[in-house]
């Protein structure tokens, strides 16, 4: 059966809701493309403004800027990915099948059989991989934090933390080993692809092999 998923992103990140209009809808998603082909650096509301034949005072009635802008693509697939933890692993029967399908997630782009989306959730997966860092490591992170813009990302590591929890209630660092378990997957996905030396990846299949160390990583640092 056929659905749709749709997540309530904090209010605080956009000037107004883009899911209100079909314009707003058609910059997130335009704007999720551009990233991927220009990179978060050189992505402007220029040239979304261009690419989607509008204009850039159309954007700024939405986003006060390109920051907030991917904020409110992240929040999205952090929401995105809690629902696929909690709903991919209900079913396993027990804590170690979670967290191996819990590594697999982390690793692996978006499904797309999962809730229709008119966003590219391979382009999406490769954004998180390269700019996901560069909405929090910021000078203003404190100040932008008070606004709980990062509320789904903590979400998501609490959720796997009660995983951990649940497979090693003796294990005391729970919150810290799950955001290394996120930021791990997305540092060496990125190194294996473009920094190889910096990996033990070598000719492997770069995924699998990010797969496999976080696992190796996790049931290590449990046992």
């Amino acid at each position: 059966m056929d659905y749709s998923l749709s997540f309530k992103v904090n209010e605080k990140i956009y000037l107004r809701d883009p899911e209100s209009t079909e314009l707003g809808k058609q910059i997130v998603k335009n704007a999720i493309d551009l990233i991927h082909t220009l990179g978060f650096e050189h992505f402007t509301f220029k040239k979304l403004a261009k690419e989607m034949n509008t204009t850039e005072a159309s954007i700024y009635r939405y986003f006060e800027n390109k920051h907030r802008m991917l904020l409110y693509i992240l929040n999205w697939y952090w929401s995105f990915m809690e629902y696929l933890v909690v709903f991919q692993l209900q079913p396993l029967a027990n804590s170690k099948e979670k967290l191996e399908r819990l590594v697999e997630l982390l690793t692996h782009p978006l499904p797309e059989s999962e809730g229709q989306s008119d966003y590219n959730k391979n382009y999406l997966h490769q954004i998180v991989i390269t700019e996901s860092s560069k909405v929090y490591l910021v000078k203003e992170v404190k100040e932008i934090n008070e606004d709980a813009v990062f509320k789904p990302y903590k979400d998501l590591c609490g959720r796997i933390s009660a995983l951990i929890q649940s497979h090693n209630p003796t294990y005391v660092f729970p919150h810290s080993l799950s955001s290394t378990l996120i930021e791990t997957a997305h540092s060496q996905l990125f190194f294996s692809q473009h920094l190889p030396k910096l990996t033990d990846a070598g000719k492997k299949h770069k995924t699998e092999f990010v797969a496999r160390y976080l696992t190796d990583l996790l049931f290590k640092s449990l046992s």
